[in-house]
């Protein structure tokens, strides 16, 4: 019975490794498929020419991504600019301040918002944000906007956003030992003194790290941006401007390649972007997050 105990030991801990394998060469199956994609349009364009030019004709073999790269830029940096103070002060509260009552609420509420289809998201974009920027926020700085903006998209964006972060900064703040924040209360601080000096300084890299994740799903996101953005290829100059992110421009126009020399490999090419940028992100929070764990051990 104990030879057949470890048998299965063994069996369960080579099946798990093995499927832990797997999952990280599925990763570098994915990179190396992109790439190989990419190939015809790396071979013919040099890749300065394909990052930072703005010139974007299909048609005549012209594929210059930066209004595509910056485009998605901007969405991203206003998603996380409009989610980040709306997630930090909503977790504060569940962590600090809030009964187990609310908190019981509150996570399945946070919960159902996660779960929601993204063109849900855009839907409820199309209805509320863009009118709403179109006919009382535009008017106020320009002198017309349909509506379909950066601005938009960012919020749109944020909004789907805040679940993740708000459950990432709530699971970083529960890290913090109860006695650290009850000798700030006994000197005596007051709860959000003590959330500021105390358990925003020692989960300062735990911040940081979901962040980093909010930022890498944030560029991913397709359809909910997609149905806001304006889809107008150039370099928005505010945020009131149309924009077109990488991952709008792929689900756009896949289906269109197959007539167009270097079509396909271009849009392969624009996913190996993406991939690239938040394998990046993903590294780096996870690096920031074992640097927290090794500093509390």
């Amino acid at each position: 019975m104990q030879k057949l105990r470890i048998i299965k030991d063994r069996v369960a801990q080579g099946t798990m490794f093995s499927l832990t394998i797997l999952s990280i060469l599925l990763v570098a199956i994915i990179a190396i498929g992109l790439y190989l994609k990419s190939a015809p349009v790396l071979d013919d364009k040099s890749l300065w020419t394909l990052l930072f030019s703005s010139e974007w004709r299909p048609m005549k073999g012209e594929f210059g991504f930066l209004p595509f790269i910056m485009g998605t830029i901007w969405v991203t940096i206003l998603a996380i600019l409009f989610s980040l103070p709306i997630s930090l002060l909503t977790a504060v509260y569940l962590t600090e301040y809030s009964k187990p009552i609310v908190r019981k609420f509150v996570f399945p509420a946070l919960d159902i918002l996660a779960a929601l289809p993204s063109v849900v998201y855009g839907v409820w974009g199309v209805l509320v944000i863009v009118p709403w920027i179109s006919q009382h926020l535009a008017p106020l700085f320009v002198d017309f906007s349909t509506g379909y903006t950066a601005l938009a998209a960012g919020i749109v964006l944020g909004v789907m956003v805040i679940p993740l972060m708000v459950s990432l900064f709530v699971e970083v703040f529960t890290t913090v030992p109860v006695e650290l924040r009850q000798a700030s209360l006994a000197l005596g601080a007051t709860r959000w003194q003590t959330a500021i000096r105390v358990v925003f300084r020692k989960t300062l890299p735990g911040i940081i790290a979901s962040v980093v994740l909010a930022v890498s799903r944030a560029m991913g996101e397709t359809i909910a941006v997609l149905m806001v953005c304006g889809c107008v290829i150039h370099i928005p100059e505010s945020v009131l401007d149309a924009c077109y992110p990488i991952p709008a421009l792929i689900a756009n126009n896949y289906g269109e390649m197959l007539s167009m020399p270097f079509y396909e490999s271009a849009l392969m090419f624009a996913a190996l972007i993406l991939f690239v940028v938040v394998l990046i992100f993903n590294l780096l929070s996870r690096i920031i997050l074992y640097r927290l764990e090794k500093t509390e051990k």
